[in-house]
């Protein structure tokens, strides 16, 4: 954590990866428009919240501005997509829709690492943070895999979403060819705009008296069918 308007002017400019920053409501100078000017440059998610959230965040003078730096560096998916298709791969990509627990994310990052999963694409806003804990779970898989924060989700090249309402099985999916798996959100799943433009959607059974599975867990079922399939 970082805090104080020229001190998170500093991080920005020096490259720090900022995860997100929390900025007094109501504020103003032109101290806090550099500010500004620097988060829309380099698209660094910001939240106006009461003064009280912040003097929760810590007790020191953080002059309405507290930052938190991530533990990764995040990269950007049109520069890992070209790269594939000049490699000769089609591209394996597994999307977060809303996923915002840090140790569901953290294990997925890791079973997408070992299952050979390109990239890992989230949000810009509403994600998991890649923070410490998030790094632990996924065992180092974070400082590995590609993470890409995106302000639209639409970046894909072909889409299979998991979804409990789906008519089929995952396992009677095809998974060939370049894909993209899309992962919904712990509570409300998969966003309806993203399920208007997926190719496909999918369930995975359920014989118990819980009605779904971890997020984490679902993945990866479903990205070891993909990897069963494009072996």
């Amino acid at each position: 954590m970082i805090f104080g308007i020229r001190a998170v002017i500093e991080a920005i400019n020096a490259g720090k990866e900022i995860e997100k920053i929390f900025i007094r409501r109501e504020m103003g100078g032109d101290l806090l428009k550099e500010l500004f000017d620097l988060v829309q440059e380099r698209k660094i998610p910001v939240q106006k919240v009461p003064l009280e959230k912040l003097n929760r965040l810590t007790t020191k003078n953080h002059q309405g501005v507290v930052a938190y730096i991530s533990s990764i560096e995040y990269q950007h998916i049109e520069n890992i997509i070209p790269m594939l298709y000049e490699q000769g791969k089609d591209p394996f990509i597994v999307i977060l829709d809303g996923v915002t627990d840090v140790r569901n994310f953290g294990a997925i990052a890791r079973t997408c690492e070992c299952a050979g999963v390109d990239a890992i694409i989230m949000p810009m806003r509403g994600g998991a943070a890649a923070n410490a804990d998030a790094v632990k779970t996924s065992a180092g898989a974070l400082h590995i895999i590609p993470v890409c924060r995106e302000n639209s989700l639409h970046n894909t090249v072909k889409v299979v979403a998991a979804s409990e309402k789906a008519s089929h099985l995952y396992s009677q999916a095809d998974y060939s060819g370049p894909l993209a798996i899309v992962m919904g959100a712990e509570d409300v799943g998969i966003s309806p705009d993203i399920l208007r433009i997926v190719d496909d959607m999918v369930s995975i059974p359920i014989c118990g008296q819980i009605s779904s599975l971890n997020v984490s867990v679902a993945t990866g079922v479903i990205v070891y069918e993909a990897v069963k399939q494009r072996r």
